[in-house]
């Protein structure tokens, strides 16, 4: 099967399991000629200026436009990077796949909240992002509920994308190949068609405060 060219380099950014062979990430990281990934940590995995800190690394190496492509903890990764890297590159946009919400009470193999609250990650940026985006969303996501990824969205000036009950959309939900993952990349590489993010803003929904790992988890 012959490669996918895109305009722009797609960045993988992976959640906290970094990479699995079955994961949709790495199938579609294999399906691209101008695609790479940010390398596993060694070290203070549960650090979230160390993952941000890795994304520049690897920003650093790319030449012209990217594509962020996250998922799950990735997403919250992106959006630290952007608060603090957001004019340092040329971001076409970005795909925000499953975004967990961290004031939901997670299972109990997830990290605790006094351990992310310890690694950084809290609060959360719920600010703008400077590029276009599209968060993908699930109805029956163990990590987060629909409505509080449509407010962040809302904060963040993404466009939604529903996807049904696919729950966290990785190998323990029954995914692997996401072929509509290719398709939103596609669409961000193309530009078009527009990005309704004046829809999202113009929704009514309350916008929340930063998260800041007190919702408790069990």
């Amino acid at each position: 099967m012959d490669k996918i060219q895109t305009r722009a380099t797609v960045l993988i950014i992976p959640g906290l399991r970094e990479h699995v062979a079955e994961h949709w990430q790495t199938h579609l990281a294999a399906s691209l000629t101008r695609v790479r990934s940010v390398p596993p940590l060694t070290r203070d995995k549960l650090n979230c200026r160390a993952r941000v800190e890795a994304i520049e690394q690897e920003l650093a190496q790319i030449d012209g436009p990217v594509i962020l492509v996250a998922h799950s903890a990735g997403v919250l990764m992106t959006v630290h990077w952007a608060q603090q890297y957001q004019h340092q590159h040329q971001i076409k946009g970005a795909l925000l796949v499953t975004p967990p919400d961290l004031n939901a009470r997670w299972p109990a193999q997830y990290p605790s909240q006094e351990t992310l609250q310890a690694g950084g990650w809290c609060p959360l940026p719920r600010t703008r992002l400077p590029f276009p985006s599209l968060v993908a969303f699930s109805n029956n996501d163990p990590l987060a509920s629909a409505d509080a990824v449509r407010a962040m969205a809302t904060d963040w000036g993404s466009e939604l994308v529903g996807l049904g009950a696919v729950g966290h959309l990785n190998p323990a939900s029954g995914f692997g190949p996401w072929p509509q993952g290719l398709d939103l990349v596609r669409r961000l590489d193309t530009g078009g068609p527009g990005f309704a993010t004046s829809d999202i803003q113009g929704s009514g929904l309350a916008s929340e405060p930063p998260a800041s790992c007190s919702g408790g988890r069990g």
